[in-house]
């Protein structure tokens, strides 16, 4: 039995001040207020393990690969960073090429080396497009849409509701099982209210990629917060967002509702220079990633324990709440019970973390 201590854990109850955690065989065996007899190790915090639901790659390699190293790499560099659950995300290419990487990452999946496979396109509206190709962008013809979800372990697809059978492919996602997610769209308010009702339970990087919010016409952005079931995305990572518009979201969405992502690309944890995302160009100046040329912004540059950190010292949200958007609520986003919080029984995937919130030691199952 391994015992854990630290100034300060992070339970789904609140913040132990101090607090100790008791790990045997992979699992959480006690979480206890105070100190223990006997510590194997003791540090400043202790998170559960963070659940990235929106991660193209990091550590100079990319999901898009369809390299099973390279992949494997792109997953370890973020479990150093206390990622111990990640999906992988896909950016918008051919159908033929989208099944191919998928099915590398649905081996991955088996393994256990991530958590399944996020299509972020490529039924996109091109007016939104982002960090896209326009050229790879279509209509969710229901052929393509069979197609794609016919890959093992596929969690997640972004899509745009307003194109046409955009509406019957949220429908068809919900009943197979997979999370159908709104964003790079244009969509009205009503055409967002009714993705929902169709099945829509997550926001992609909300506000970006989006139809701005507006008082005569909200689009999809006010829809999105206001529908209960739906989970919004938030790229903490201090470009995507302005600091105070996390914390709003935070705390007027709720942290049972708000999970925080990456969407981080190959460039995340190395230095500035250009790189790749599908087959658009990148450069990454000053650590931020934009379209070469100075186009828009093209996915982050951060981790989730940069995020969390973030999200924690600068938009000054609460400890234990950061740690509900971190790990928790996505967790429950994915179905995973056995994971997301520091509590007995659980995984015992957890971030040690000193006194600035930087990951010393990252613990997993």
């Amino acid at each position: 039995m391994t015992v854990l201590s630290a100034d300060k854990v992070v339970t789904p109850g609140g913040v132990l001040e101090p607090g100790w955690v008791s790990v045997e065989g992979g699992r959480i065996t006690r979480v206890e207020r105070g100190l223990p007899e006997r510590t194997d190790r003791h540090v400043h915090v202790i998170v559960p393990g963070f659940v990235d639901i929106h991660c193209h790659g990091g550590g100079g390699a990319s999901f898009d690969s369809a390299d099973p190293e390279e992949c494997v790499r792109a997953a370890a560099f973020h479990l150093e960073h206390g990622t111990t659950t990640l999906v992988a995300s896909l950016v918008s290419a051919a159908p033929d090429d989208l099944e191919r990487r998928a099915a590398v990452l649905a081996e991955l999946a088996d393994d256990g080396v991530v958590a399944g496979v996020h299509y972020e396109g490529p039924f996109l509206s091109v007016d939104r497009k982002g960090a896209h190709d326009p050229a790879l962008l279509r209509a969710p013809d229901p052929e393509t849409v069979g197609r794609l979800l016919k890959v093992p372990h596929v969690r997640m697809m972004t899509l745009a509701p307003e194109l046409d059978g955009g509406l019957d492919a949220v429908r068809r996602l919900r009943d197979a099982g997979v999370i159908p997610a709104v964003g790079h769209t244009d969509a009205t308010y009503d055409v967002a209210r009714e993705a929902v009702r169709s099945g829509a339970r997550v926001a992609t990087h909300l506000f970006n990629g989006m139809r701005p919010l507006n008082h005569r016409e909200p689009g999809p952005i006010l829809a999105l917060l206001e529908s209960p079931d739906v989970t919004v995305e938030l790229v903490g990572d201090g470009v995507h967002l302005h600091p105070s518009i996390v914390a709003h979201i935070a705390r007027t969405a709720g942290s049972s509702r708000t999970a925080l992502v990456t969407d981080s690309i190959a460039a995340a944890g190395m230095s500035d220079g250009d790189y790749r995302l599908g087959g658009l160009d990148v450069e990454v100046r000053d650590g931020v990633a934009r379209l070469a040329g100075g186009g828009s912004i093209a996915g982050s540059t951060a981790t989730a324990a940069a995020v969390f950190r973030h999200t924690v010292l600068t938009s000054g949200v609460a400890l234990e709440d950061a740690a509900r958007l971190a790990a928790t609520t996505p967790a429950a986003l994915l179905g995973l019970t056995d994971r997301g919080s520091v509590a007995p029984g659980l995984r015992a995937d957890l971030v040690l973390l000193d006194a600035d919130l930087r990951v010393q030691t990252v613990v997993t199952a």
